[in-house]
């Protein structure tokens, strides 16, 4: 497949046209805005809303993961291409959770943490908005949901994590280090996937460089969090 300005060019004008675009220009706005907001207001306290809405999405994440394995097991492979109506539900519960999850950076402003609101946060953020967006519209493939069955299961274990941290504030889970693993393992088998699908199963190149883009965020935050033993913060959420 030639890569040419053409296939540039529709590949952002399908990116404009999609329903979460407008949501994404409003993300991004909002983060900018931030800054003023922190100035004119108070941080609000919202542990009973964190516990909440960390709980929440570690079980739709979970409800969303069994749903997509489950039509793994009726599709031919991992690399099946073309719809599945036995996983679009599925493909529309991940894509919902997306949005959900913009909240992470929403409680982030109101508590005055913009210290978390780093680039790795912004860029998985607004860019799991317009792929889960993609992916439930236009390719609620099989191929597609085997990327998608893993994010979910990292999300389980990710915000059951930051459920029970707010649920007991005082009390330290030695887990954590070990979430930036499997973010990277989980990496790791995005890539070699995505890396075999294009090579023989003409899937886009894109994933690759997607996966190799998270993959170099989430080393550089494990190395500056663990190896140099700085204090990492909320916003490795992938």
């Amino acid at each position: 497949m030639a890569y040419t300005t053409e296939s540039i060019q529709k590949f952002l004008e399908t990116t404009c046209s999609l329903w979460s675009f407008p949501l994404f220009c409003a993300y991004l706005a909002m983060i900018v805005l931030s800054p003023i907001y922190q100035r004119v207001t108070s941080p609000l306290q919202m542990r009973p809303i964190l516990i909440i809405h960390n709980f929440a999405c570690s079980a739709a994440s979970l409800y969303a993961m069994l749903g997509l394995l489950y039509g793994l097991s009726q599709s031919e492979s991992t690399f099946q291409k073309g719809p599945s109506e036995l996983m679009i539900p599925f493909f529309r519960i991940y894509w919902i959770t997306k949005l959900v999850e913009l909240l992470d950076t929403v409680f982030m402003m109101l508590r005055h943490r913009r210290r978390q609101i780093s680039f790795l946060h912004v860029y998985h953020h607004c860019s799991m908005l317009l792929l889960s967006d993609v992916s439930y519209n236009l390719y609620p493939w099989p191929c597609i949901a085997f990327y998608l069955a893993i994010n979910c299961f990292v999300h389980i274990v990710l915000y059951l994590y930051y459920g029970l941290s707010a649920t007991f504030p005082d009390k330290s889970f030695p887990w954590k280090k070990h979430i930036t693993q499997l973010q990277l393992l989980q990496f790791f088998i995005g890539f070699v996937h995505a890396t075999i699908g294009h090579i023989y199963h003409g899937f886009c190149i894109y994933g690759i460089f997607y996966g190799m883009s998270m993959t170099i965020l989430f080393s550089n935050f494990y190395y500056i969090a663990y190896v140099k033993g700085k204090n990492p913060s909320k916003s490795h959420q992938s």
